[in-house]
């Protein structure tokens, strides 16, 4: 097993990647903490739990940077930590950046820019007093091109990606790895609602994934699998890298 007696901590675990990452992350024996702003996380857990494997659920809001030290710090006393998935993300209604409300700008930086520092800053003492540990944060094609009309979540993801860069050099020395996972069009709640706003919500999702090369979107469960890739020894002498997991769109 990739993560036997390691202990993974996911942040926004209750639905989508976060919890087919917790899923995957779980068969291959690691100590999951779900945690999430929902409370559906502990549902996740228990579904872990139960089908033999070992979690424990968490209530956070990444946004808050006292409360996220504050249970990582209760999770390395109670369960030890040696990966952390920055996965918690939100996306906002397409608009030209003039149309965007700045409210709508600050919620989805405070959540996809600040959540994955508020972690990194949280989780990186830690990792370095033992030296060892690996953090992956979860960014987005979008962290590579600028997608129109989403210029608010271009802006954050592009950030995640030089901000993993920024760790990787830096928290290196001390044994610790730091990665980003940039997916393409995933099925998940998010796409859902981005699909909501437009007056043929299915007919775009086909058209949308006529754009891939291999004609569909991913499935959560096949970003999972490149996140695992990444917390895992496998990817022992990866770090600083955006791994793209989009279906040929940016070839």
């Amino acid at each position: 097993m990739r993560l036997a007696d390691k202990t993974v901590v996911i942040t926004g675990a209750a639905a989508g990647i976060g919890r087919a990452t917790a899923e995957r992350c779980a068969e291959e024996g690691a100590h999951v903490i779900v945690t999430d702003i929902n409370d559906d996380g502990v549902a996740v857990a228990e579904a872990i739990e139960e089908a033999g494997g070992s979690a424990a659920f968490y209530k956070l809001d990444v946004t808050d940077a006292e409360q996220f030290h504050d249970v990582i710090d209760d999770i390395v006393a109670e369960h030890g930590l040696d990966v952390l998935v920055n996965n918690a993300g939100t996306g906002h209604p397409s608009g030209s950046l003039e149309t965007i409300d700045e409210s709508i700008r600050d919620f989805v930086v405070d959540v996809n820019i600040n959540g994955v520092w508020n972690g990194c800053h949280a989780a990186l003492p830690h990792l370095k007093e033992q030296g060892h540990g690996a953090i992956v944060n979860v960014g987005s094609l979008a962290s590579l091109l600028g997608l129109p009309k989403q210029a608010a979540y271009s802006l954050t993801k592009g950030a995640v990606l030089n901000m993993t860069r920024a760790v990787a050099a830096e928290a290196g020395p001390y044994g610790i790895r730091a990665n980003t996972v940039c997916p393409g069009f995933t099925e998940t709640q998010l796409l859902d609602q981005y699909l909501a706003t437009r007056d043929d919500p299915e007919a775009a999702r086909e058209q949308m994934a006529e754009e891939y090369p291999l004609k569909r979107l991913a499935t959560p469960e096949e970003i999972a699998d490149a996140i695992l890739f990444l917390a895992s020894d496998e990817a022992s002498f990866v770090t600083g890298h955006g791994l793209v997991v989009d279906g040929g769109f940016s070839a």
